[in-house]
């Protein structure tokens, strides 16, 4: 029987992220993951003391109190060990993100709390689409050169998959602009986010390439002072550890009120 064939090429993955960190630079959207974890924990009506974080950087969590793991295949949390479990800016590079998720609740005491932020499907949408179109006119064909992210309907339906009580599945949509293409790629080597995937091209990158999808970026995405516009979809995941003194919801037929008394309207009964 085939192995399933990884998304990841996690050597390569390591790699890019080790020489981020070697290079100090800011890894702006760790970093813009973890402003957006630390907003949403401001929000919920309770202080948590055993905070958890998975992280490719580690420094990002200095002075939090957090234990920081890395986004391993098997993740290093010990079952019901903490109030409150982070998974920043990594789940899209998982195998089996079902799976880390999984690890998150399980790690979780009973009625803890879980955030996953991640880049959604229209996270940078524009480089996408100029790199395509720039390969297939000088190739005549693709190849995987950015990572396929997941619309916010599929994430949110993982937190159920994972076992996560009261899901919430959201998005916030940033348009960050750069002074030209090889800007936008500091960025993302900064960040460690560059090409990991296991069917990445492993050949010479054809002559070109970059600087006709520069051309391209240019007519689809410039703004009005002449910068390359780039769509940055977040999305933040959060759900509970099932625990006994939560909401649930009531059985069906069970309500003592009518929903048109609510909203001040008649109801119409349809027809048999």
């Amino acid at each position: 029987m085939n192995a399933p064939r990884r998304l990841t090429d996690r050597p390569a993955l390591d790699r890019h992220r080790e020489r981020a960190r070697a290079r100090a630079e800011d890894p702006f959207l760790h970093r813009l993951a973890r402003d957006e974890a630390q907003d949403r924990l401001a929000l919920v009506n309770r202080t948590f003391t055993k905070l958890a974080v998975v992280s490719p950087f580690p420094e990002l969590w200095d002075g939090t109190g957090a234990r920081v793991v890395p986004d391993t295949e098997v993740l290093d949390l010990e079952p019901e060990a903490h109030d409150c479990v982070v998974h920043a800016m990594a789940l899209h590079w998982a195998d089996d993100p079902v799976g880390q998720l999984i690890q998150c609740r399980r790690a979780l005491q009973p009625d803890g709390f879980m955030v996953a932020i991640l880049p959604g499907g229209r996270s940078f949408q524009e480089l996408r689409a100029v790199l395509a179109q720039a390969e297939t006119e000088l190739k005549g064909g693709l190849s995987p050169r950015v990572l396929p992210m997941a619309d916010i309907r599929d994430l949110g339906a993982l937190l159920q998959r994972a076992g996560m009580a009261l899901p919430v599945a959201d998005s916030d949509t940033f348009t960050l602009t750069y002074r030209d293409l090889p800007h936008l790629a500091a960025d993302l080597r900064a960040s460690g986010e560059t090409n990991a995937l296991e069917a990445r091209l492993r050949g010479a990158t054809p002559r070109g390439l970059f600087a006709r999808a520069a051309e391209l970026y240019g007519t689809i995405g410039a703004t009005p002072d002449g910068r390359l516009a780039a769509t940055l979809e977040l999305i933040t995941l959060t759900g509970w550890a099932p625990g006994p003194n939560q909401p649930q919801p009531l059985r069906p037929g069970s309500a003592t009120e009518r929903l048109a008394d609510a909203l001040n309207t008649s109801e119409t009964r349809l027809p048999d």
